[in-house]
């Protein structure tokens, strides 16, 4: 699995493939700015369309650590997720309903979080 910069996640970077029934932890480094900083995976969309894109959210949530709402996302639907992040090193997982495939997400987090997904 991969590890991700706070450069790369600034901007948003592209996902890893992901495969169904597999259970991913993702750890997200202590921010630095101080207070809480946010983390997104969304899938590609068309002109604000999700038609015919893969329902990359869906899957399995738990194991939430240092998330702001503990096992609760401020977002999620079958295509978007999003925490809120304390000030301090977090860390979820997440078990897909289907596979997803490289590049059909972008991650983007804020106040200067690094990821790994393991």
């Amino acid at each position: 699995m991969a590890t991700y910069t706070a450069d790369q996640l600034k901007y948003g970077t592209p996902i890893e493939a992901l495969t169904k029934g597999t259970t991913y932890t993702f750890t997200l480094t202590k921010p630095v700015s101080p207070g809480t900083a946010y983390f997104t995976v969304q899938a590609e969309d068309d002109a604000g369309t999700f038609t015919g894109k893969p329902t990359n959210a869906s899957g399995s949530y738990g194991s939430f650590s240092g998330i702001v709402t503990e096992g609760n996302f401020i977002s999620s639907s079958l295509y978007s997720s999003a925490v809120i992040v304390k000030n301090s090193a977090a860390s979820y997982t997440f078990e897909p309903a289907d596979n997803i495939p490289v590049s059909s997400s972008f991650m983007k987090a804020t106040g200067g979080m690094a990821l790994t997904i393991s």
